[in-house]
């Protein structure tokens, strides 16, 4: 069994935040000695690139990582012209995490690709040669591009690039091009664990190093475990209302999430059903899916609770502090705990 180890401990800030409270909550996480900032940008919501520059400028020391952006809404070519321009104005900090984005919210934009994999993997090819200062040209299934270079030397070619992947093809893609892999919200350790070790066979396979894993994953943490578990619920429930396929027909790398989590299918289905029909979450989520799907707790508790990942192969877990008091919690979190 793998040691029980504490991963890193970053935050997870999305543009469902404010750009001024985002960069307060970077401040926060700088001053308390966490590792990273990570920035969620999800269809429709807050574009994060102007956040996350100011987040760079305001702080010095946090890895500044932005997953996922998807190569719809931004064609390759400009997500290697934006994270250059990151990489310079953040001193060399940026991590790109790159992804096929929400499908849903994908074809809301208008986009209908049935060939995610392909997609990511030419994507990168493309982003690693322009921030190396070689040709990307392409002509690819999906992308084709007539050799775009960029028109500076970029700070750092080798620009850490992350993949985010559930399914078995982009996992296995990603442990052979990828420098990391993110892994989603509402991902229990146990299918971290599995995860993990689809990918660093792959990585083994190609002769690479494993790539570095982080975990997204809502938090709450009070000197009041209780307090701090409702808090959390209400988080979780909005996730799985939102970010849950409709219907009981999922993909194979969503029933084996629910499999995982320990929580028969059935009542998932049911709370599911509930969550939509407008019930509040605290009554519908159960403690089952703070242990699957979350960190709470008080501080002890939450330190516990993430070495649990850290023994799933985690390196870094990228935090969403839930409730309204994020800065007291990141604060509370830091006083009792050494990240």
């Amino acid at each position: 069994m793998k040691k029980m180890t504490l991963p890193e401990i970053g935050i997870r800030l999305s543009g469902a935040l404010d750009p001024q409270r985002c960069v307060e909550l970077a401040q926060a996480a700088e001053n308390a000695g966490f590792a990273s900032v990570w920035f969620a940008e999800n269809p429709f919501q807050r574009g994060v690139m102007a956040t996350v520059g100011a987040c760079a400028a305001a702080t010095q020391r946090v890895r500044i990582g932005v997953g996922v952006v998807n190569p719809y809404g931004r064609h390759p070519t400009l997500i290697a012209m934006e994270f250059a321009a990151l990489n310079e104005l953040s001193g060399g900090r940026a991590v790109l995490g790159i992804g096929s984005g929400i499908a849903a919210a994908v074809r809301r934009m208008g986009f209908h690709d049935d060939r995610p994999v392909t997609a990511l993997r030419e994507a990168v090819a493309i982003i690693r040669a322009m921030l190396s200062g070689d040709s990307a040209e392409l002509s690819g299934r999906v992308f084709s591009v007539g050799d775009p270079r960029l028109g500076f030397r970029p700070r750092r070619p080798d620009l850490p690039i992350y993949m985010a992947a559930a399914g078995e093809r982009a996992l296995k893609a990603c442990g052979e091009i990828a420098d990391g892999l993110v892994i989603s919200n509402l991902t229990p350790p146990r299918s971290t664990k599995r995860l993990v070790s689809i990918v660093s066979e792959a990585a083994e396979r190609a002769g690479r190093p494993r790539p570095r894993i982080v975990q997204y994953m809502p938090c709450a943490v009070r000197p009041d475990g209780d307090a701090a578990r409702a808090v959390v619920k209400v988080t979780i429930g909005e996730m799985l209302a939102g970010l849950w396929p409709r219907g009981d027909d999922w993909l194979p790398a969503r029933e084996a999430l629910v499999k995982e989590s320990g929580i028969p299918r059935r009542d998932f289905v049911a709370a599911l059903a509930r969550l939509r029909y407008g019930e509040n979450a605290g009554a519908v989520i159960d403690d089952r899916f703070v242990a699957a799907f979350a960190i709470a707790g008080t501080a002890e508790e939450c330190r516990q609770q993430a070495m649990r990942y850290g023994a799933a192969g985690v390196d870094e877990l990228a935090l969403t502090f839930a409730g309204a008091q994020p800065l007291d919690d990141l604060a509370y979190f830091h006083s009792r705990c050494e990240i």
